[in-house]
């Protein structure tokens, strides 16, 4: 077919185009050789030559490039199309694309608000690989977009260092893309540090939080200056508003560059659909809506969330479960959780036995993690999730006057309600001694590190081990949350707002980072703050001293 031989003629010109550079700068955070620009340019020299139809224009690569959920031999390419088109990505293992493979990808449809993603399988473990990714026009089939390019690595099968990143919360409360400050500057901040991979631990946006042009920073008086559009300026309601905040953050140059260079693992929390949902959510006095039906809201927030998402599904459960765990070497298997999509609702959470009112991973959920811990043969267990352990989160109060809680935490006591999961998780590992478990999450908006000691619990039958929090990306800071002493946290560091709602300005902009060295076995802890400054540090030797 014309296409086939199209797709023939692009590749033959593209491999006759080579540099002579071939070193990968990993100290610049991934950066692209200058082959690689000089292939992409010739790309879009072709796409321009050839585009025969002056009055169609080509399509569109608009939002870049997200590679998602890597393992040893496969990762997921993300991207999306302006108009019906076939995905076509081209990956090889050397910044010049020689020996390069293309393979036509799935059709960019409307009915998928044109997102497309594929499983790149096959790959060799612990490679560099770096990819193109073009959309061919339907229609046309010499017509086609600008490339964009992008790189990642595939996880090793031996022993090899090990460093990601992991945060949470992007454009909240009406802090949107700034372009005075040069636009979300902490995305390129973690970049430059050159990670294998980024755990975002949700609300990647934060549909329940209009963005409207200026916006006053209190603590300054000065003006925060937005970039909009029609999507953001409300309160999503309708499905192309809830996929309208995705393209919205994506309109930023760093987060793009970023989501091309860094691999990201995808979770989500509850500004995917509005504050605090769970199935008692209820809208009825919030004037800004005028879809009242959560779980009508729902369903709509989970589409856009699910296409935006460069997440492959767990495969052991039915339907599009987004738990699930991706084994990185030897070193490390990362457990990635669902706070939100399993709860029941949010309620005064003091039940003395589990049940529907007190589900939070759910009975699957928390059966798939005692499993795949069980299982698990690496060094260190990461557990990757939404909500802290030990803080409590309050929302509201029911019928009876009485609090209701957002998390699972209910205040000092014996472990009740939804911290029966946790209590019956932590038992199950310390009988089965599943050792170097650590616990990695955002949402609170402040930084920290608790270690949670069982003795100074009131639940006691579990090993200590640390949780570590970062955050926020993009959003207003908040100060310190109340500790539960259910499972005995101590609070060893944490920087928060001394003011609640302070914006990014006041620099309260947080990331973590881990490194796990293959020689003493120990994974590093560092939290950091939006200009890359180390704030605490906290090495962790693992109980197994080896491999």
């Amino acid at each position: 077919m014309r296409s086939d031989l199209y797709i023939s003629e692009l590749d033959i010109m593209l491999n006759q185009h080579q540099q002579s550079r071939r070193n990968f700068i990993k100290t610049t955070g991934f950066a692209f050789t200058a082959s690689v620009i000089a292939s992409e340019k010739t790309v879009n020299s072709i796409a321009t030559t050839l585009s025969s139809t002056p009055l169609l224009a080509p399509p569109q690569l608009a939002h870049g490039i997200r590679v998602g959920d890597v393992l040893s031999d496969r990762a997921i390419v993300w991207s999306r199309a302006n108009c019906s088109a076939k995905m076509i990505v081209k990956y090889s293992f050397y910044p010049d694309f020689k020996d390069s493979i293309l393979i036509q990808g799935p059709l960019a449809l409307k009915e998928n608000d044109y997102t497309t993603h594929i499983d790149i399988t096959g790959l060799p473990a612990g490679r560099d690989i770096f990819i193109q990714v073009i959309f061919q026009d339907l229609n046309n089939k010499q017509s086609i977009s600008k490339a964009s390019s992008g790189h990642f690595r595939t996880a090793p099968n031996d022993a090899r260092p090990v460093r990601f990143l992991w945060s949470g919360d992007s454009c909240g409360q009406g802090w949107g893309i700034n372009p005075d400050i040069g636009g979300m500057k902490i995305y390129e901040t973690m970049r430059l540090t050159a990670p294998d991979f980024f755990i975002h631990c949700g609300d990647s946006i934060y549909a329940d939080c209009p963005i409207h042009e200026t916006q006053i920073a209190h603590e300054t008086g000065q003006v925060w200056r937005n970039l909009v559009t029609e999507e953001v300026s409300k309160v999503a309601e309708t499905l192309e508003e809830y996929r309208g905040r995705y393209k919205y953050n994506l309109m930023d140059h760093n987060l793009r560059k970023f989501n091309a260079q860094v691999p990201t693992v995808w979770l989500w929390d509850d500004h995917e659909i509005t504050n605090n949902w769970s199935p008692s959510k209820n809208l009825d006095d919030d004037k800004r809506y005028t879809e009242k039906n959560i779980t009508t809201l729902v369903k709509r927030g989970t589409t856009a969330a699910l296409e935006y998402a460069p997440i492959r599904y767990n495969k052991t459960t039915a339907g599009k479960s987004i738990y699930r765990n991706l084994p990185y070497g030897p070193l490390l298997e990362l457990f990635v959780l669902d706070m939100r999509s399993y709860r029941g609702p949010n309620n005064h959470n003091r039940q003395e036995k589990s049940g529907v009112d007190t589900a939070y991973l759910g009975h699957d959920q928390l059966n798939w993690l005692k499993t795949g811990l069980k299982k698990s043969t690496a060094l260190w267990k990461v557990i990757a999730a939404d909500m802290p352990i030990g803080l409590s989160l309050k929302d509201g109060v029911d019928k009876q006057n009485r609090t209701q809680f957002e998390n699972l935490a209910n205040g000092d006591g014996s472990a009740l309600g939804r911290e029966l999961e946790i209590a019956e998780l932590l038992a199950f590992a310390k009988q089965e001694e599943i050792s170097n478990m650590v616990w990695f999450t955002a949402d609170v908006h402040y930084c920290a590190a608790h270690y949670y000691d069982p003795d100074k619990a009131q639940f006691k039958n579990f090993d200590p081990f640390w949780e570590f929090i970062s955050g926020p990306l993009n959003a207003s800071s908040f100060g310190p949350q109340q500790f539960d002493n259910t499972f005995g946290p101590q609070l060893i560091f944490q920087k928060a707002s001394p003011n609640s709602h302070l914006s990014p300005l006041s620099g309260l902009q947080f990331f973590g980072q881990v490194d796990i060295d293959n020689q003493t076995l120990n994974m590093t802890v560092t939290l950091k703050d939006i200009k890359g400054d180390s704030l605490f540090t906290q090495i962790i030797n693992p109980t197994i001293n080896k491999i």
